[in-house]
């Protein structure tokens, strides 16, 4: 096992692996930018190191300063969490060069699946189904609008290099997309440095459900069963998560989880890796994309599967192989994720930042929150937004829509603004007390009902 792991994140997600960290025994090493020096993460961490000014590109974006921290550190390993350098194969590459572990999958792994072209390639070759659309990305405008044409609209304009819901633009005619592509390329450029784009088919109301895949270096892969994330912002973000679907029987989880494992074993996959897909009301499914680091909501898989994740990511790095099969992963019970963000729900979710006066988050059986703040804190306007994570376990999913419920009625902050009114009335609402969901129901919801047609004056 490692003697010294820096984690190269901040927030909550760097707070959790330090807590896995000292499970197994090792040492810490925290990074900070100036106005995170009083973080949470950098309290926790056994030792600490300032890697820039408050700005993410002067810090935990700062290649050469990251770098330099990890070399000054004496860490034999570097846990980049999710975010920042997670899926960065120039990063992974460079910590190889200077013997350092890179906790995450092969750096061959996060160049095949950071590019969605080369990812719905493999996809295809691993026999999983896909969204019809161009395989390789559209060279201008004019090949995009051949690519719509014979795939039939509405399509969506996609970043070959994209994520978190960025550089993606739905077209739903042929007047529309020289516009939609300026401001989707524009967009994928500015975030991702690159304006590659892609064209598939926009599949209709979906669900989207994503498959967790877990794999030693030693060549054996299971699956962990899905995570239905169809809550999702207008920008794709996704809000509330839970495991299991409500959607999925025992025949369709298989088929998926075998899809996933295809897709990842292809490109030798290893450590934590979700492999993403669209699910219509046929029952079909089609390959979206993979994300070869830990993702977000992975606290709902470790909920219904009894397995620590992150320390599974550690081991997996330090060269121990899986210790279980495929047959002795078991789903019991359900488990949700509500994202709790500094943002104004009245001010069309504007960031919000400023001290925590008061910090009451609840705090009886089955709810659990992963979170970096306290009461005290400020929330800086340089970072995301998400402050906390509120997970809640229950036998089945109509006890754990009643435990998120009441914990977020429970949930108590002042000092900023936060989403959780909203995410009260959201997980009130009917559809999604029944589970009937998709990707635009967020939208729906903040739409409210249809006005009601005038009486008729006779």
């Amino acid at each position: 096992m490692f003697k010294r792991v820096l984690i190269a994140n901040r927030g909550e997600i760097a707070c959790r692996v330090i807590r896995a960290c000292h499970e197994l025994g090792i040492e810490t090493v925290a990074v900070y930018s100036r106005v995170d020096a009083d973080s949470r993460h950098v309290h926790l961490a056994d030792h600490s190191i300032c890697v820039g000014e408050a700005s993410n590109a002067d810090s935990y974006l700062n290649l050469a300063n990251m770098l330099m921290a990890t070399e000054i550190s004496g860490a034999d390993a570097v846990h980049p969490g999710y975010g920042y350098y997670s899926e960065n194969a120039r990063f992974a590459e460079a910590l190889g060069e200077m013997g350092v572990k890179f906790i995450g999958p092969p750096v061959g792994a996060i160049r095949s699946m950071g590019d969605k072209a080369l990812a719905k390639k493999a996809a295809i070759d691993a026999n999983c189904p896909v969204v019809p659309g161009s395989v390789g990305s559209v060279a201008n405008e004019t090949e995009a609008a051949k690519v719509a044409e014979d795939i039939g609209y509405p399509v969506l304009l996609k970043a070959v290099a994209g994520g978190g819901g960025r550089g993606i633009r739905r077209v739903d005619s042929v007047g529309d997309i020289g516009g939609l592509w300026k401001t989707a390329v524009a967009e994928a450029q500015a975030s991702f440095g690159s304006g590659e784009m892609l064209v598939e088919k926009c599949v209709i109301k979906p669900r989207h459900i994503e498959i967790q895949v877990l794999g030693d270096e030693h060549g054996h892969m299971v699956y962990l069963g899905e995570r239905e994330c169809s809550v999702q912002n207008l920008r794709h973000q996704k809000i509330v998560e839970e495991a299991p679907s409500v959607v999925l029987d025992r025949e369709t989880r298989r088929k998926m989880g075998e899809a996933a494992v295809r897709v990842a074993s292809s490109v030798g996959y290893a450590n934590a890796g979700t492999v993403e897909f669209l699910y219509d009301d046929s029952g079909a499914f089609y390959f979206l994309e993979m994300n070869t680091r830990i993702q977000v909501e992975h606290p709902v898989t470790e909920e219904v599967t009894g397995l620590d994740l992150v320390r599974w990511q550690l081991r997996i790095a330090a060269g121990e192989p899986l210790d279980f099969e495929q047959k002795d992963v078991r789903l019991i019970g359900h488990a949700i994720e509500a994202r709790i963000t500094a943002q104004n729900p009245d001010q069309e979710f504007a960031p919000s930042s400023g001290r925590i006066t008061r910090w009451e988050p609840p705090g009886f059986n089955g709810v659990r929150i992963d979170t970096h703040v306290y009461a005290g804190c400020t929330i800086s306007p340089y970072y995301d937004p998400m402050i906390a994570k509120l997970i809640v376990v229950g036998g089945d999913r109509a006890e754990c829509v009643n435990r998120l419920q009441a914990a977020l009625r429970e949930f108590n902050v002042e000092g900023i603004k936060t989403n959780i009114p909203f995410l009260r009335r959201l997980v009130s609402s009917e559809e999604f007390v029944t589970g009937e969901v998709d990707t635009s129901f967020v939208g729906r919801f903040l739409a409210g009902p249809p006005e009601e047609e005038p009486l008729a004056v006779v």
